[in-house]
């Protein structure tokens, strides 16, 4: 059986402070599939469950553990199993709205440091795309790194990151071809002992690759894209945590078709800071950026400095914020059936039951 220090399995200071009841051990959850969990100790790996007291106490979907997170633990004598009592409180948290007409969260990946915003350089580049993950990843805690893949595909790789960087402002941008092995080991510098990087992106874009190049090894089976959009099919069905041989954890993830948003109000501008910059310099300070005359935004498209595409996209994803909240409320309202709770978003704080 594989033995690990906390160390190696992610283990920060952050969680330190949380471990006030020496009655549990603790575990990072490795795999999850219908709330059986796979998790990791520094013993080995162990299969989780909820006990039913921590089951009676779930409000929300984000209440249950999820692939990334450390929970409170007690083994079962005799068995290579453990009960999960609790949930720590998360450093990090990916999280977009369900797919479909649900009004409920989705977290994507919890407590990473990176987030690797992976997107091919082929036919299915598409920056405004790109925008949707930033805005996230901002909105997550986790320091965003963009990753083109499939850069031997390409034939004008520097215009292609030049784009990028236009949408994604201070963002580092590495481009790298993970069959050769080009540009990978710029990716692996960041991968030191205990860091976790979560892998983000649509279908084909080249995630199961890249996680094969960097643990050496063929793990992750994958797949060629379709043919006339370069668009793949799902080849990662489940989200996964990986301790790579050199240090380092990276969670592979299902490539993601939508991308809603649940949240990302504190981080528009982060992430649009061009456009909010312009709008300081316009007449009106509650400019729509439409037809009001002194607007610096739309004077910035007419010279070609700003495209217009990006200031669809702003205003798209603003609407698509203001829905998202709205959302949140009601669905708090519904999930806490009139307890005495303010149906707005909160920081939880969790503890072992």
């Amino acid at each position: 059986m594989n033995q690990f220090t906390k160390q190696e399995l992610g283990w920060q200071s952050f969680f330190e402070g949380q471990c006030t009841d020496t009655t549990y051990e603790v575990g990072r959850i490795c795999l999850e599939h219908k709330h059986i969990y796979r998790i990791m100790c520094e013993d080995g790996e162990y299969v989780g469950e909820l006990t039913g007291k921590f089951r009676h106490g779930v409000h929300l979907r984000s209440d249950y553990p999820t692939v990334g997170d450390w929970v409170f633990i007690t083994k079962v004598p005799g068995e290579q199993k453990v009960m999960i009592h609790g949930l720590f409180e998360r450093k990090s948290v990916f999280i977009r709205r369900s797919p479909g007409g649900k009004a409920e969260e989705q977290i994507v990946a919890a407590n990473v440091d990176y987030v690797f915003l992976v997107n091919a350089l082929n036919g299915d580049f598409n920056v405004r795309r790109l925008e949707r993950y930033v805005l996230l990843a901002f909105e997550s805690g986790a320091t965003p790194i963009i990753v083109l893949t499939k850069k031997d595909l390409c034939d004008d790789v520097e215009v292609k990151i030049q784009e990028v960087e236009k949408v994604a402002f201070g963002i580092p941008v590495i481009a790298v071809n993970s069959l050769e092995d080009d540009g990978v080991a710029e990716v692996r510098k960041l991968l030191s002992l205990g860091v976790t990087v979560a892998l983000l992106g649509s279908s084909g874009v080249g995630k199961s690759t890249l996680l094969n190049a960097l643990i050496g090894e063929e793990i992750q089976h994958t797949s060629e894209v379709r043919e006339g959009d370069d668009r793949g099919k799902h080849t990662t069905t489940h989200r996964e945590l990986f301790i790579l041989p050199t240090g380092g954890l990276v969670m592979d993830t299902p490539g993601m078709r939508e991308l809603q948003l649940w949240d990302g109000d504190s981080s528009l501008s982060a992430t649009f800071s061009d456009i909010d910059e312009l709008a300081t310099l316009c007449r009106f300070h509650d400019c729509k950026h439409e037809t009001e005359p002194g607007c610096a935004v739309q004077e910035s498209i007419e010279s070609g400095q700003l495209e217009h595409g990006r200031l669809i996209s702003y205003n798209k994803l603003q609407r698509e914020i203001a829905y998202g909240l709205r959302k949140q409320k009601q669905a708090l309202r519904k999930a806490l059936n009139g307890k005495s709770k303010k149906p707005e978003k909160v920081q939880k704080k969790y503890k072992a039951y």
